[in-house]
């Protein structure tokens, strides 16, 4: 079952004019993905076996992955949302601040307890209540340029120090074998854009013992000033401005920059999501590279961030069973299988957040195993908050600061940075 619709001033429904939904007219399913696209494909055939199974008709709308919020802002704007939106866990948090979401009974939820802990997780709010169901996970691992590494003589790094001073060797050793010094070691999305830096830099901050925020009391405050954090930053810094072992441009560079600097063989080591290698496969060929977890840090753990999408079942639809339906079949195994895209390379379920299903086997490839078994064991979700993008904004901005501009004294900076992130928990009525 799912529980009462979250009532905000948003009016949110699923019908025109203010007026809820027909129970009878189809199924209005959002997915963040390019129309026409492979993903698409795979989602629009996700929700064609939906229908068939449930006798229940669903529309697929595939909303530009650039415009997604506006678009769903807009539709907030006029009390028109569509029954379902399956969007990042990131995205939770505002979701639900601006009303826009229903909780969701997890222990009602048909198959939960297939459904991996970490998963349901990622879908639950500061409130401690569900507001999603999971339907893909992912974490990130590294992809290493092995031909390169064996040419400058080197073993897989243990440390992050030592991913740096690999990182500094194909930045400098002639990795390439061209005769010119045109590599970068280490590829990073250092943009603000979507909160790009912090993003990437989340799992060297918790592998070197920082955090953005820790737990105290009933709420929270900001860690980015605590001194293991500002070791972390500092080291952040002095790879864009000592050694230099990023790529030219990455304090603007977003992911889609990032994914050509590494196939077009600018780039030695890539901290990215399982989705990028069959892209890469193509373009690099897939015994030119190795995936590999990334290394511990200074903090003695190793940490990766884990973050994935749920199906949100939008707030005022007149089919509240159909939407509950929709979220049981897209994490069942039948759902997952699909998400997979093994027919034709549309993959919108990377890990399967059901456990019954074995992701890596299906696709008769060890190499997702490596990030399963990233996700599983060193797996870590964003923290909680009730609008973790926001902070996540205000802490890329700060952090590229510090990367942007090479002079600044990072424990200065961490320190402003700090007021920021307290002042925006203040805000949100989460600051412990």
């Amino acid at each position: 079952m799912v529980v009462a619709a979250v009532v905000t001033a948003a009016g949110c429904s699923s019908g025109s004019s203010g007026t809820e939904q027909d129970a009878s007219q189809p199924l209005e399913v959002w997915i963040r993905q390019d129309a026409g696209s492979p993903a698409a494909e795979s989602a629009e055939a996700l929700t064609k076996a939906f229908s068939e199974k449930s006798g229940i008709e669903a529309k697929l709308v595939a909303v530009g992955v650039n415009d997604f919020e506006t678009k769903l802002q807009q539709r907030t704007a006029q009390k028109d949302l569509p029954d379902i939106v399956i969007n990042d866990t990131g995205q939770l948090g505002n979701l639900v601040t601006q009303g826009l979401v229903r909780e969701v009974d997890r222990e009602g939820t048909a198959g939960s307890g297939d459904l991996a802990d970490r998963a349901w997780e990622a879908a639950q709010g500061y409130d401690g209540k569900y507001y999603g169901v999971p339907f893909n996970s992912q974490a990130f691992a590294l992809l290493i340029r092995k031909d390169w590494r064996e040419k400058v003589g080197a073993q897989l790094p243990t440390s992050w120090d030592e991913l740096v001073q690999l990182a500094a060797a194909f930045t400098n050793d002639d990795p390439d074998g061209n005769g010119k010094k045109d590599t970068a070691g280490m590829v990073v999305p250092g943009s603000t854009t979507r909160g790009y830096l912090t993003w990437w830099f989340s799992t060297m901050l918790w592998s070197e013992g920082g955090d953005f925020v820790k737990k105290q009391g009933d709420g929270f405050s900001a860690a980015v000033d605590d001194p293991a954090s500002v070791k972390a930053v500092e080291k952040l810094q002095a790879m864009f401005c000592d050694s230099k072992v990023v790529q030219p441009g990455a304090s603007t560079a977003d992911s889609a920059t990032t994914h050509t600097v590494f196939e077009s063989g600018k780039g030695g080591i890539y901290l990215t999501g399982p989705y990028m290698l069959p892209r890469f496969d193509g373009s690099l060929g897939k015994d030119t590279y190795e995936v590999v977890a990334a290394p511990p840090g200074a903090g003695g753990e190793a940490a990766a961030l884990a973050e994935g999408e749920n199906v949100y079942l939008m707030a005022g639809s007149g089919n509240e069973k159909g939407q509950q339906a929709f979220a049981e079949f897209a994490a069942s195994p039948a759902g997952q299988k699909i998400g997979l895209g093994l027919d034709n390379g549309g993959i919108i379920v990377r890990l399967p957040v059901n456990t019954t299903l074995d992701g890596a086997a299906e696709r008769k490839d060890p190499r997702w195993d490596v990030f399963q078994k990233v996700y599983d064991e060193h797996g870590r979700n964003a923290p909680a908050l009730p609008n973790w993008a926001t902070v996540r904004q205000i802490s890329s901005e700060g952090l590229n600061g510090v990367v942007s501009e090479c002079s600044r004294d990072v424990a200065g900076a961490m320190g402003e940075l700090a007021d920021e992130i307290d002042a925006e928990l203040e805000k949100q009525g989460a600051k412990g």
